[in-house]
């Protein structure tokens, strides 16, 4: 037995009748060592994914907005709204499935309380979404110099009050919708960068002559740092925040069901039961 032990090459502890033990246990191995967050190459190109897509997020958005204040209302402000709602939709379909296509230190935080991204990584995230739209408003503000150079980022136009309810729903409502399509492997992953995207575009449409339709601390953080004016600013870190973490915490509770796979399947989109049956169903 010891011959075959030895010739089939298994590291097997022999032992003699006389209890001599003639080969040295094996060596302790010492734990494989994670390499350091900060070092690590795969969490840089998440970084690096954020930075990237946060700034041309920020700068298709706050381009619509500054071309439109400079050349008399030609982009509108339902091009406005299309424009955010577009660029959004493209980017979570580019970088997606590289950094998670998060853009928004609200969405970060809301999966990290959540249990869905790690507590750890929410710092650098932050950091890269808030320079990546620090970037694009300073690249706006250079080829928008003069009499062309304006504000492109949020502020109340009633009472604090009103901006801040309003940008709490908003962001309610976008990570409900987040949640829905980027968390539960029940939807269709395919449709989520439309449906997020939709999502913007109609916050935009109508709760941007409110209050700007932030959704987003880095969206409001960007101009603010690169035209100091800083009036309001608290409305959008705080309020979307809250609204992030409470929209993601009522979906995490109607998301848990006793129901069977298939059965909540069948009629979890009314895209699947028209390929089916041709018709929607509410059963």
């Amino acid at each position: 037995m010891a011959g075959d032990s030895e010739s089939n090459g298994n590291h097997v502890l022999n032992v003699n009748l006389d209890g001599a033990n003639h080969n040295p246990p094996p060596p302790v191995q010492k734990p494989k060592q994670e390499p350091s967050l900060f070092v690590s190459v795969p969490f840089l190109q998440k970084l690096i994914a954020e930075v990237v897509g946060t700034y041309f997020v920020i700068f298709a958005g706050c381009g619509a907005v500054v071309v439109n204040l400079a050349m008399d209302k030609v982009v509108t402000s339902p091009g406005i709204s299309i424009t955010w709602g577009l660029v959004v939709m493209v980017m979570v379909y580019s970088v997606g499935h590289i950094s998670g296509a998060h853009f928004n230190p609200a969405v970060t935080i809301a999966f990290a309380t959540t249990k869905r991204f790690p507590w750890k990584q929410v710092p650098p995230y932050i950091v890269a979404q808030v320079i990546g739209s620090t970037l694009a408003n300073g690249t706006l503000r250079l080829m928008f110099s003069g009499k062309q150079n304006h504000f492109a980022g949020t502020m109340p136009a009633g009472s604090d009050m009103q901006s801040f309810v309003i940008e709490f729903i908003i962001t309610f409502y976008l990570m409900f919708v987040v949640s829905g399509v980027a968390t539960d492997n029940r939807a269709i992953g395919e449709l989520a960068g439309l449906a997020v995207g939709s999502t913007v575009l109609l916050n935009v449409l109508f709760a941007g002559p409110v209050s700007g339709a932030s959704m987003n601390p880095a969206r409001s953080l960007g101009p603010a740092i690169v035209h100091r004016q800083f009036k309001g600013l608290w409305i959008y870190i705080v309020s979307p925040i809250l609204g992030a973490i409470s929209g993601a915490l009522v979906y995490n509770t109607i998301r848990f069901t006793d129901k069977p796979l298939p059965e909540i399947t069948k009629s979890a989109s009314f895209l699947k039961g028209a390929g089916r049956s041709g018709s929607t169903s509410t059963n």
